[in-house]
């Protein structure tokens, strides 16, 4: 029965990939379409109305009528539909709201979600990864199994008090087909439950009776659950308990930091990987090729895009580009209109191309989330490739990380200049051999793939050697847990510009050093 069920899954996912080839081969007139049915679609909004939306309307007045917009500047439309106001941004209700985690301040983000969105971006896009996987893997037996999927909960509206906001996965699960529901575990129950660490434990224990041949979610999040299991069961290795496990579809922070702890824990060649780019706004990419790390943009799922170069990021009036405007290996602050009405907002994601028709990309960090004190120009991509080397160099797994500037004030009193530095706060695994060499390391990477970094770091021009704090086990996870932001999507920023993030981790640390 198993091997009916495989092959029909097999059959239904790869009739999709006619579809994304259509998109691959005609990505410009595929997004034309997307913004003709978002502005027509939304017509008779509230919003629809203010900008004179109409179905023929063209992208240069629809550019200069609608402002580009961040969540602070969009959140009366925001705070409204929370109140249950109907046809203000989309013209379908929402049915519910994801509390967005890619922000640790104390306010949080909620993103409105409709049956659109729903089913047109996230659902489909999660087709389109089956349909990807299968086709790249033929042999595989993906559907003999079940679908571990590690999320978030749901929460109170914090106006209405219903339980309809919660990690964009929850309302993922919450809302999804039998068909989709029968291939997925654990349960519903057990999958919302509101105390991650509570949750943890049951769904360790339920989980490892089943036959689980895939997992979707953060590494970070995952990392905490496969230990649970070899904890409860005994086992030294995950695939003592989960013989049929094939692929980890993984997302929301780089992968290449923890490749190494995966392949211990999942010791198989057979083992693969597949990286997607959703967020609580929408899906919008995923690896496409089993010999490359770039993630095709998905142009068909009611996600318009456009793009605003890093160098204008900071004017009035910043230039955005469309898809057929954008160069390769420049970074681009993302721009999105979609169908659960969120209009030119910009996400804080910051992306580079790397190949143009088909159109695929890289994250390469947060517009908030770089460093940039000294003119260095430290995005999080250069962080996790060279943090990657450097456990690579020094036999280093690891876990969680976090930098900020170090002002020549916040130096050692001995070397005190006008220069400044970086600050790395970093939970191991598995520590490094030895220190010393894997700050090297992580310099030496830096210079070698930045070259703004490398011109401060010239003989101590500007920036002196990055100072690596090791903290212990647990701290990030105990940073989170204070802030309200464990388990789900929820993530350590990975870089600042300020010292904000790390002055609250050393201050956690600190307080417990003095108990």
């Amino acid at each position: 029965m198993r091997e009916i069920v495989n092959w029909l899954g097999m059959k239904l996912f790869t009739r999709r990939l006619q579809r994304i080839e259509n998109f691959m081969r005609y990505p410009l007139e595929t997004q034309e379409r997307v913004f003709q049915y978002l502005v027509g679609a939304a017509r008779d909004t509230v919003f629809g109305k203010k900008y004179e939306f109409s179905p023929t309307m063209s992208l240069a007045l629809f550019q200069k009528r609608v402002p580009l917009v961040t969540y602070e500047e969009f959140y009366p439309y925001i705070e409204r539909s929370l109140r249950g106001e109907a046809n203000l941004l989309w013209h379908t209700p929402q049915i519910g709201f994801a509390k967005s985690s890619g922000t640790t301040n104390s306010r949080s983000k909620y993103i409105p979600i409709t049956k659109e969105s729903l089913e047109n971006a996230h659902y489909e896009a999660g087709k389109d990864m089956l349909a990807i996987y299968t086709n790249n893997y033929p042999e595989s037996k993906l559907f003999t199994g079940k679908g571990l999927a590690v999320g978030g909960s749901l929460q109170p509206n914090p106006i209405t008090g219903e339980k309809n906001c919660g990690d964009v996965s929850a309302l993922i699960m919450k809302n999804l087909p039998i068909w989709a529901e029968y291939m997925r575990t654990p349960t519903l129950e057990i999958a919302l439950m509101e105390q991650w660490e509570e949750k943890i434990e049951v769904m360790a224990r339920a989980v490892a009776q089943e036959n689980v041949t895939s997992i979707q979610g953060v590494p970070t999040w995952t990392i905490f659950l496969i230990k649970k299991v070899l904890e409860i069961t005994g086992k030294k290795s995950i695939l003592e308990v989960w013989q049929n496990l094939e692929c980890f579809f993984h997302g929301a922070v780089a992968f290449e930091p923890y490749r190494s702890f995966f392949q211990e824990l999942i010791p198989s060649p057979q083992m693969n990987y597949m990286e997607v780019y959703n967020a609580s706004e929408g899906f919008f990419a995923l690896q496409d090729q089993t010999n490359s790390s770039d993630l095709l943009l998905l142009l068909d799922s009611g996600v318009f895009y456009e793009f605003i170069p890093m160098e204008e990021w900071d004017k009035a009036e910043p230039r955005t580009l469309t898809l057929d405007e954008v160069e390769l290996d420049k970074n681009y602050a993302v721009v999105i209109s979609t169908n659960g009405g969120l209009w030119r907002y910009k996400i804080g994601d910051t992306v580079r191309f790397t190949n143009l028709f088909p159109f695929r990309i890289r994250i390469t960090g947060r517009t908030k989330h770089f460093i940039n004190a000294f003119g260095e120009e430290i995005v999080v991509e250069n962080a996790d490739e060279a943090l990657a080397e450097a456990c690579r160099q020094t036999g280093a797994r690891l876990k969680e990380y976090t930098a900020a500037p170090v002002y020549f004030q916040h130096l050692e009193e001995a070397t005190q200049t006008q220069k400044g530095g970086h600050q790395w706060l970093v939970e191991f695994e598995k520590e490094p051999d030895n220190l010393d060499k894997f700050v090297y390391h992580l310099d030496q990477h830096l210079r070698k793939i930045n070259s703004d970094y490398d011109a401060k770091r010239t003989a101590d021009l500007a920036l002196v050697l990055p100072k690596v704090q090791v903290l212990p086990a647990q701290t990030f996870f105990n940073w989170l847990k204070s802030k309200g932001k464990v388990g789900g999507q929820n993530k350590v920023p990975r870089l600042s510009n300020t010292r904000e993030y790390v002055e609250s981790i050393l201050a956690l640390v600190e307080g417990g050093e003095k108990k």
